[in-house]
């Protein structure tokens, strides 16, 4: 596992954390998958053709969501990707805005302020999910991997390989065997452009919002009592919109990543029903 970047241990100083691994970041993150589960249970428990308002808010945004997906991998992708793509959306969505709440990375353990402090702690009781380079790490890595059951799923192993080294145009002679050549090779820098695609999407999403929410905790540090009031105030939307951005650019660059890798067999369904 990787250290821990940024936050430490809940109820310890120790790095480590309780258990070896349960960091203040790990605590968010189960706080705000409750709250995604207990929104979703809420809003399908006695589910009517008339909704309810819980139902009705759920619906139009699970809608909104799956019309985007759809416009981007088709109508046959769709079903098969959206459970991901939704999920990290909205958790990713929930886990940015959450860093902005009162006392999220400023209460906790700090130098010489005592147990609590309202000062930014240099052990914060409390951090987004997404400002731990472990926890996007995480969630592009799963991103990677259903990512790449979805891809061979759909066009099978000599599908993928097909599609990534083999030659396009259909030329022949000598011609042919050049354009063969080219395209193994941009084959190879495919194969590590998507090998390296976790990580730009881990520090991507992670470098913003732990930017963000250093930015908020240096104003929060100026000019007295008002003036940590009133500093950050203006950089609240800011990074309201920055955690609604990161989470669209981390959501569609998977999207775009399976549409990539899938084309080829959503092609040859549009042939077979021809």
């Amino acid at each position: 596992m990787l250290a821990s970047v940024g936050p430490k241990a809940v109820w310890s100083h120790s790095e480590q954390g309780l258990l070896g691994f349960f960091t203040n970041s790990t605590l968010v993150a189960l706080v705000v998958l409750g709250v995604v589960l207990w929104v979703s249970t809420k809003a399908t428990k006695g589910m009517t053709l008339v909704p309810h308002t819980w139902q009705n808010i759920f619906e139009l945004v699970v809608e909104f969501l799956f019309n985007q997906v759809e416009a981007v991998v088709g109508k046959q992708m769709a079903p098969k990707a959206f459970p991901l793509l939704g999920t990290l959306f909205i958790f990713i969505l929930i886990s940015n805005w959450f860093g902005l709440l009162p006392g999220v990375g400023t209460i906790g353990w700090g130098e010489g302020t005592g147990f609590l402090s309202v000062k930014e702690a240099h052990s914060p009781l409390l951090r987004p999910p997404t400002a731990d380079l472990n926890m996007t790490l995480g969630l592009s890595i799963s991103a990677f991997l259903v990512w790449l059951f979805l891809t061979i799923r759909e066009v099978g192993v000599w599908g993928f390989l097909v599609h990534t080294f083999g030659p396009k145009g259909g030329l022949k002679g000598v011609m042919g065997v050049v354009v063969a050549v080219v395209f193994l090779f941009v084959g190879v820098i495919e194969v590590v452009s998507i090998m390296i695609r976790p990580l730009t999407l881990a520090i991507r999403l992670y470098g913003n919002i732990f930017a963000g929410e250093n930015v908020l905790h240096t104003m929060g540090g100026m000019g007295g009592f008002i003036g940590s009031v009133l500093a950050p105030f203006p950089f609240y939307f800011m990074e309201l919109l920055v955690g609604l951005l990161q989470a669209v650019v981390f959501t569609l660059l998977c999207t775009v990543y399976i549409q990539l890798s899938t084309t080829h067999d959503d092609h040859g369904h549009d042939e077979d029903h021809h």
